[in-house]
């Protein structure tokens, strides 16, 4: 908003130049989101303690987590509202990615706020039914994609390999329905994984960070042809958006790290996932998305074979799924597994970056 607002001034007050440019609005929208969650988080927290919004504790579950029964959660709020402000004040509104982000963070944070306000305030532990649900993340999910489809980029239906030169591939009208399942599966991935204190808020910060550069630099008509990336017209906007989202996840982090004062619940779990998913799907990062969130794919994965495996063969793989649960079980301390899969993410996020020179 402040560079369609602001920046036509610029014959009149100079210092309004800086809002054209992508690294300065980026900077401050992390500083926004962060400030933000930041401040309101201990009012939030407090509100959710005085109407005992507290998260219920799985009784199947690693026997350490009975006593965080009662921890207050949908602090995800915090994370859908300073998002989806610091997204409008300092993208460009004039930017279609602008509006697709907006429907992301909100879109897949209704879906998430409607699951958690059935279990909380109606006490029902299965929060909304499995089908009403899904169909909420595909209705979003098909918005998104239908935003995404008709946009006057030229790369829009292609599909990128990384590692590879050029489109392998035009999905054409097929893009919506493999976009939306990259929606979906992203969403549900950081559901899974947000199982301990602080660990999909720290990934999430780790594929922020990975995203904010790899938008920016899609964004560069110089650095994209030296990389031989696709170039996207106005993507660096994205940048900001994955700014926005590091931010105000650095500053929940400050409050669900071990022990963790508060939950974000599927209110954010849902957005983050849905964000980063629309993230790749802006950028045409799509099939780059296994290896910049490798850890939530291997917890999505964990939990597939579970399944399987006690389906066919009547034995479980792990202990428990998701994988962190595994490890817990194994006698891990939670916060050594949290550090260990920050790690892993931290590598995830170098060995994507690699990529970009190896093609």
């Amino acid at each position: 908003m402040f560079k369609v607002l602001l920046y036509p001034l610029v014959e009149y007050f100079t210092p309004f130049n800086v809002f054209q440019y992508i690294t300065f609005r980026a900077a401050y929208a992390a500083v926004t989101s962060l400030l933000l969650t930041l401040l309101l988080g201990p009012r939030v927290i407090r509100m959710l303690e005085r109407w005992k919004i507290g998260e219920g504790i799985r009784s199947d579950g690693p026997q350490s987590h009975q006593k965080k029964t009662g921890t207050p959660t949908m602090g995800g709020l915090l994370l859908v509202f300073s998002t989806a402000f610091s997204v409008f004040l300092w993208m460009d509104i004039s930017n279609l990615y602008t509006w697709i982000s907006l429907v992301a963070i909100l879109g897949f944070g209704a879906v998430g706020f409607a699951d958690d306000y059935i279990k909380v305030f109606l006490n029902n532990k299965q929060g909304l039914p499995s089908r009403v649900k899904m169909l909420g993340l595909l209705v979003v999910s098909t918005v998104i994609m239908v935003m995404l489809y008709h946009s006057p980029v030229e790369y829009t239906t292609k599909l990128f390999i990384p590692m590879v030169k050029g489109a392998v591939l035009d999905l054409g009208v097929f893009f919506i329905p493999f976009g939306i399942f990259i929606l979906v599966a992203t969403s549900n991935a950081v559901n899974l994984t947000d199982g301990l204190d602080g660990l999909a808020t720290g990934l999430t910060i780790m594929v922020g960070l990975t995203f904010a550069a790899l938008a920016y630099l899609t964004g560069r008509v110089d650095f994209s042809e030296y990389l031989q990336i696709p170039y996207l017209r106005g993507a660096g906007e994205i940048s900001i958006l994955s700014f926005a989202l590091v931010g105000a996840c650095v500053g929940f982090l400050w409050f669900n790290s071990n022990p963790a004062e508060v939950f974000m619940g599927d209110t954010g779990s849902l957005m983050l996932g849905g964000v980063v998913g629309a993230i790749s799907l802006m950028i045409k990062k799509e099939l780059l998305l296994v290896i910049v969130g490798g850890v939530f794919v291997i917890e999505v994965l964990s939990v597939i074979i579970q399944v399987v495996s006690f389906k066919i063969r009547k034995k479980r793989v792990f202990l428990m799924a998701p994988l962190h649960h595994h490890f817990e079980l194994k006698g891990w301390a939670e916060n050594k597994v949290v550090l260990r899969f920050w790690i892993l993410g931290g590598l995830f996020a170098i060995l994507s970056l690699s990529t970009l020179k190896i093609r």
